[in-house]
């Protein structure tokens, strides 16, 4: 890990909130296993609950502040080896660190002669009883002296703003978890056949990815024949029927940045012809879509495509009836597809980022990574549709990286063409 990284983070932001503080929390200890605040980890790389970061670029000695766990052997010997004061000072490049215990009485010398105290209420509530004392505490004081704390702000949007544009770190962090993640698909391609269950194919993609020093990035999706059409099916426990066509959605975290891919194959290894007709309708609006995915478009924009070349084709076999001007209008296309086309990507596998900027919608600017996600659902209890289209669920997602001249489609190395899908489970 390369501590500089982190630390031009930190000082970056310490440029936006002059004249002011910010304190960020880490995520709250619990039985399962821990993983740390996005914003947190992304300013410090450290991965310790029960952790405070402070932030006072007016401070003359002590700008980047980080209060931790002390050592404690017999603690150590359940839950793991702690970094430590000292250690976390050496190790992550902070200009003091200090015990948890030691924030209530310390916290307030490094508010002094600052006006603004970034910090976000919600996350804590411990802490967010200490923040709104110490506030009313430091606002009497003003009134006496003019000067001290004043206002109360969420850091949040300087943060989301930040970790939209991912620097070189982030990006070689995330075609890494792209990488093992296109792995892990492709492995159960290669694997597949009827009468296989969902969940061997959730073990063969989870496999691939804890080889490879990953995990889960969200609960994966194995969906077979009907299941295919209800968008978060988790439970992954039915037999994959011959002539079914199977969607997996899995992405890995790797590192804390994660990847998310959706691919929809024949369990047999051919599409049959409704199959592959329904499929290249949804190929072919993903891939209008990810042309789109460039400096000055939008996620709104690529979505109407999507839109756009989803109802053409529908209305091209009979699925949507009538005026396009009025099935588009009156969306009547959610009956077969009824979501967002795309999300960000990043520390998250919906990462934080708004879609407009005031009135404005947000443009693509390099260093921005989003999903397109197109799909057809038709579930087997939808009435005036052909039972021949039935139970059937598609969907084609890939992660895009937004560069200066284009995009990279960073999950590219998963077969996704019709021939190619079949090519492939064919060497099976």
């Amino acid at each position: 890990m390369n501590i500089e990284i982190f630390r031009r983070r930190r000082e970056k932001l310490m440029s936006k909130i002059s004249n002011g503080i910010a304190i960020f929390s880490s995520a709250k200890p619990c039985r399962h296993k821990y993983r740390q605040d996005s914003n947190l980890y992304y300013l410090t790389g450290f991965k310790e609950p029960e952790t405070v970061l402070v932030l006072a670029p007016e401070h003359p000695e002590h700008k980047s502040i980080l209060f931790v766990r002390p050592n404690d052997r017999t603690q150590e010997i359940w839950t793991g080896k702690r970094a430590g004061v000292d250690g976390a000072k050496e190790k992550y490049g902070f200009d003091i660190t200090y015990p948890i215990s030691e924030l209530e009485n310390t916290l307030p010398k490094y508010c002094e002669n600052v006006e603004k105290l970034y910090y976000s209420i919600g996350s804590d509530e411990n802490l967010d009883n200490k923040i709104l004392d110490l506030l009313k505490r430091t606002k009497w004081k003003r009134y006496d002296s003019l000067t001290g704390l004043s206002s109360l702000i969420d850091p949040g949007e300087i943060v989301r703003d930040m970790r939209m544009i991912k620097d070189e770190y982030e990006i070689e962090l995330t075609r890494k978890s792209a990488e093992i993640s296109c792995s892990a698909h492709i492995d159960a391609m290669k694997l597949a056949k009827p009468e296989m269950y969902e969940y061997e194919f959730q073990a063969i993609i989870e496999y691939t990815f804890t080889k490879n020093g990953a995990e889960p990035a969200y609960p994966t999706i194995v969906g077979s024949g009907n299941n295919a059409t209800c968008l978060h099916y988790d439970s992954n426990n039915c037999q994959v029927k011959d002539g079914d066509l199977i969607l997996i959605d899995a992405g890995c975290e790797y590192e804390h940045y994660s990847a998310d891919i959706t691919r929809t194959f024949p369990a047999n290894g051919k599409f049959s012809p409704i199959q592959k007709e329904l499929y290249n309708i949804v190929l072919s609006a993903q891939l209008s879509a990810i042309e789109m995915v460039r400096v000055g478009q939008t996620i709104d924009g690529y979505h109407d495509k999507v839109v756009q070349v989803i109802v053409d084709g529908l209305m091209d076999i009979g699925l949507l009836k009538g005026e396009r001007d009025k099935i588009m209008e009156e969306k009547s296309y959610n009956k077969f597809y009824m979501h967002s086309a795309g999300h960000w990507l990043g520390l998250d596998v919906h990462d934080v980022g708004s879609r407009k900027i005031g009135d404005d919608k947000r443009v693509f600017e390099p260093g921005m990574i989003v999903t397109v996600e197109p799909g057809i659902y038709i579930a087997d209890d939808l009435e005036d549709v052909d039972d021949q289209y039935k139970g059937i669920g598609i969907r084609i997602e890939d992660d895009i990286l937004v560069t200066e001249s284009g995009n990279e489609v960073l999950t590219n190395a998963v077969p996704k063409k019709v021939d190619e899908i079949e090519a492939l489970m064919a060497d099976n």
